[in-house]
């Protein structure tokens, strides 16, 4: 083991992350074969297998599994101790890792390009998850900061919010509710919801909603994209529980409809969170300061007037 280098650590650590040796060389701008000889090597320090292959289907073996773990605190240290160097600098250079839910998408890409434009040596890569995985990327030390709704009470974190983030309930545009006065929360009942899955923030935000009035939705269909929610619903499967900030161009086009249930719109916050236990380097630090600046103005000036005609009487 004393021979492996950290290359082959690195790569042994995407391969394991995507369980794809052709997706992790993709992400590591390499060739498929470069990837399997880098990983044949560290199995040959090793003396163990860290990968079971059957046809396409890539699987940890025990040794991988416990292997990982200890590379993935080799990379965090050595990550720790660019990001001290960074510091001691003052350099806006590097690489920041930047997670975030999957629902920031819709406006994360834009903010960053202008991030971008302003701190040009700095290389960013993008994780994505549910808040449950985003919550795991964090304690395992995979990114250097992450954009989020609800801040984990798992981890020692910094969570600074950042803006307003607004929740609706959703329905196709002849939905029959939308002809009911005064909606609340009992009328929605008798309905099946498509949902996001388990372990994601926008779910469990609105069974916090509906826990205050002791219903159990009744769930036809769970889904981990928002965009797949969005069709089924515009195709009459269901309602759902959805952020503001994923339906802007399906409101503008009259293709799906918000139901104005009291008590909604819920209003949760976007965070920018990192551990307590992380030195953020230059660049994060730039990072932060760009989203708690700029981040709420940049929101309201592209969803504003959409949650101005949810709530109009």
């Amino acid at each position: 083991m004393k021979n492996a280098t950290i290359r082959q650590l690195r790569v042994f650590a995407e391969v394991a992350r995507h369980l794809s040796f052709a997706r992790a060389a993709e992400v590591l701008h390499l060739t498929p074969p470069a990837v399997t000889m880098q990983v044949k090597e560290l199995e040959g320090h090793i003396g163990l297998p860290l990968f079971e292959r059957q046809g396409r289907q890539v699987t940890l073996t025990t040794a991988g599994e416990y292997m990982l773990v200890y590379a993935r605190r080799v990379l965090a240290t050595l990550k720790d101790a660019e990001d001290a160097a960074a510091r001691l600098q003052r350099l806006e250079v590097g690489t920041l890792t930047i997670g975030m839910v999957s629902t920031a998408k819709y406006f994360l890409p834009g903010l960053l390009a202008e991030f971008r434009r302003e701190h040009e040596g700095i290389e960013i890569r993008l994780a994505v998850g549910n808040r449950e995985q985003l919550v795991k990327m964090l304690h395992g030390n995979e990114v250097d900061i992450a954009i989020m709704g609800r801040p984990p009470t798992e981890l020692a974190t910094r969570a600074e919010p950042f803006a307003a983030h607004p929740h609706v309930f959703v329905a196709p545009t002849d939905h029959p509710l939308l002809k009911v006065d005064h909606l609340t929360v009992n009328h929605l009942r008798p309905y099946g919801f498509i949902l996001r899955e388990r372990g994601s923030g926008t779910r469990a935000a609105m069974e916090a909603f509906l826990a205050s009035s002791r219903m159990e939705p009744r769930v036809v269909m769970e889904m981990t994209s928002n965009e797949t929610i969005k069709q089924a619903v515009m195709a009459g499967l269901g309602i759902s529980f959805l952020s503001l900030h994923t339906i802007g161009l399906e409101l503008e086009h009259q293709l799906i409809a918000t139901l104005d249930v009291e008590g909604t719109p819920i209003v949760r916050g976007w965070n920018v969170v990192h551990t307590l236990s992380k030195l953020l380097s230059p660049a994060a630090e730039a990072f932060r300061y760009f989203m708690l600046e700029r981040a709420e103005g940049a929101l309201a000036n592209k969803y504003g007037h959409l949650l101005l005609l949810h709530t109009a009487p």
